[in-house]
């Protein structure tokens, strides 16, 4: 396949499983805490990835360990449990579409702290998507009646972190394999992980009299399974093969999957907001680009 092609194909496949994640977090928010869904949610992708992954970290450098552990906190930990407790205030389908200011905060962190050059097109294409992601934003708010700015703000966090992590990874650990960035990004969360769920009582008979507990479990785990594990390693893939500005742009394209999703879980999509998702469509269009940045 020509690698117009698989950029495409990857946007694609990134877009269905991450806008179907914000809803595994609603749906896992259930009978689990932030605290637990976050940790637990490490540390399955963890040993999922250790099975199929341990001999691709042979050969890593001191530097390369560096920045595996500065990449997985910054581009997943945080992340993670910063997610898990905005949505328990936010709906699924909102905290998917604040999701879509990544590629602004790539573009603007590139240019600023780690000298992109970005075609004008590009421009183009960030603000077009960032019209579209307002007016889901808005289209979401005003059904929702969901006005918490302190739980908004920690998306926001989460998207600069998003963006940040993107750079890091086209600079720091362009020569390293897919699968070693990936796996070595998750060891480096584990332990810290398994303090925080140890810490959080999810094991006492308490947590496991609630009768949504295993259903949430199983929630996470294929959040954890698909969310984390199989999606963060089709996306290091795809940021090795394109601009970082059209990496960033797989955030614009989820929230139309987490609308939908939202809807099958009673929450309401507008007219709006389906006209957003087009002018959404369309910035991503342009946000693509023949060369690299």
């Amino acid at each position: 396949m020509r690698l117009p092609h698989i950029k495409w194909l990857y946007l694609t496949v990134l877009s269905i499983v991450w806008g179907s994640s914000y809803i595994l977090i609603k749906w896992g928010l259930v009978a689990l805490t932030p605290l637990q869904l976050g940790s637990l949610r490490l540390l399955i992708t963890t040993i999922a990835l250790l099975l199929v992954g341990y001999p691709s970290l042979r050969g890593l450098t001191r530097y390369h360990w560096k920045w595996l552990a500065i990449t997985g906190y910054v581009g997943t930990f945080l992340p993670a449990f910063l997610f898990a407790f905005a949505q328990q205030h936010i709906e699924s389908a909102v905290a998917a579409i604040l999701n879509a200011l990544t590629p602004l905060l790539t573009l603007i962190f590139g240019v600023l702290f780690f000298k992109i050059k970005v075609l004008r097109k590009q421009y183009f294409g960030v603000a077009i998507g960032l019209m579209g992601s307002m007016g889901l934003v808005w289209g979401g708010l005003s059904t929702s009646g969901i006005l918490n700015p302190e739980y908004l703000l920690l998306i926001v966090m989460a998207t600069c972190c998003y963006a940040i992590n993107i750079h890091f990874l086209k600079i720091h650990l362009v020569q390293v394999g897919v699968m070693a960035i990936t796996l070595g990004n998750f060891i480096f969360m584990a332990p810290v992980a398994l303090i925080i769920l140890l810490s959080s009582d999810f094991f006492s008979a308490k947590t496991f009299e609630h009768p949504e507990i295993y259903t949430s479990i199983g929630y996470i785990s294929v959040l954890a399974l698909a969310g984390s594990a199989f999606a963060k390693y089709l996306f290091n893939k795809f940021v090795k093969i394109t601009s970082a500005i059209f990496a960033s742009s797989v955030t614009y394209t989820l929230p139309i999957v987490a609308l939908f999703w939202g809807i099958s879980d009673g929450e309401t999509i507008t007219a709006f907001q389906l006209f957003s998702t087009v002018i959404i469509l369309f910035g991503v269009y342009l946000s693509h680009q023949k060369k690299a940045a």
